[in-house]
């Protein structure tokens, strides 16, 4: 139990200006209020905060009621050093907190951006791009300084990098996406947000699916589903919960979110995943690992709705694997064969490994020049990443 306060303890007192009320704090730039908020976190007495600042215990109460000022830059800067605060909090500009401002503003347009370039396709870029601002955020935590706004935006970056990662790993590495997501599973809870705390649940347990963790993907798919504030984001999370149930052949649940998913889809504006042409393809992969092929096989025959919104590319490549799964399974294996074909091409050029190891494991020995091709194209995106 003593453990467990120690924990409690230094992760507010990491985190201590990135709550609500502190944030509220921060805003009025009154020292006094954030002297009276720095020593009620941190359990400290006047004579204690007064040993930090090098101040005595009666300069703290005459700061901490108003009755003394400090208008001297110098001072106001020591504080914030002391503290850990943002310099500008106090009135204080100076160059690197012009510099963390910028890099915030930079940091929300990185995000943005790496997001587009993943689900257009491009996920390396992803990475490429959000590497470097989590690395100059997480010096920052490192350092003492987290104000509410930096880590949030650490939290969305991690979950950006390991969603990327999810795209452009082989399968033997996919749990290191799954550790970038969960990275921000903490920040999230502290926060309270039910709005970001689904969004990371959803995107961390997805991830923990393509890592093979199949019980905790629908843990955490069923907990981003229950804290969805809303509609639209019921519907994010609701395809991949169908996905992990499907995965782990819970066949009662995965009918239940299916039938929530056609209810809402009807009621929901449609995005990149939840969609017709995707919800299509889930279904068609839970009906094979619940042991549905004839239902399965008649839906295929009817073919793919067609797309209603702008679908990421790696889903035509997803979905052409998962039909090609239940042409075999109806014995055509020549168009089996023509879409996995056309699934490894497709694979190869945007750089997705994880749907080649599928493309293998669908083709097996039946189809061994379609296994060969795809084995070259693995072999290719392994060489590029090992160098």
């Amino acid at each position: 139990m003593g453990g467990d306060k120690v924990a409690r303890r230094s992760q507010h007192t990491l985190w201590h200006w990135a709550t609500p009320q502190a944030e509220a704090i921060l805003a009025t730039r009154d020292l006094g209020a954030i002297l009276r908020f720095h020593r009620a976190v941190h359990g400290m007495n006047q004579s204690e905060l007064g040993q930090v600042l090098g101040y005595d215990k009666t300069y703290i109460s005459l700061l901490e009621l108003g009755k003394r000022s400090l208008d001297d830059l110098g001072s106001r800067r020591h504080i914030a050093e002391s503290l850990r605060l943002p310099p500008h909090v106090l009135g204080v500009t100076d160059p690197a907190d012009t510099d963390h401002r910028a890099m915030l503003q930079f940091g929300e347009s990185t995000v943005r951006l790496a997001e587009i370039a993943r689900q257009s396709g491009h996920a390396s870029e992803a990475v490429a791009e959000l590497w470097p601002l989590i690395a100059r955020l997480e010096a920052r935590v490192e350092d003492g300084h987290t104000e509410r706004e930096a880590l949030h935006l650490l939290g969305r970056a991690r979950v950006g990098l390991g969603v990327a990662l999810g795209n452009v790993l082989p399968e033997e590495r996919l749990s290191t996406a799954a550790r970038w997501t969960g990275k921000s599973v903490d920040i999230a809870r502290y926060f309270g947000d039910p709005t970001f705390t689904s969004y990371v649940l959803r995107m961390h347990g997805n991830e923990l699916r393509k890592a093979r963790l199949h019980g905790a993907a629908v843990d955490r798919l069923r907990h981003a589903v229950a804290l969805a504030p809303n509609q639209e984001a019921r519907a994010a999370a609701l395809p991949l919960l169908a996905r992990a149930a499907g995965t782990l052949r819970n066949q009662p649940l995965f009918d239940r979110v299916m039938q929530e998913t056609d209810r809402l889809v009807d009621e929901t504006e449609h995005t990149s995943l939840f969609n017709p042409y995707a919800l299509h393809e889930i279904r068609l992969r839970g009906l094979i690992s619940t042991g549905r092929i004839d239902v399965a096989i008649q839906r295929v025959e009817q073919g793919s709705p067609a797309p209603t919104t702008t679908v990421a590319p790696q889903w035509r490549v997803i979905e052409l694997i998962t039909v090609s799964q239940v042409r075999m399974a109806a014995n055509d294996y020549c168009g089996a064969a023509q879409s996995l074909l056309t699934a490894v091409d497709e694979a190869g050029r945007q750089r997705l490994p994880h749907q080649l190891q599928r493309i293998l494991r669908a083709a097996g020995n039946r189809l061994p020049e379609i296994s060969e091709a795809a084995d070259h194209a693995l072999d290719r995106i392994r060489q590029e990443l090992a160098a």
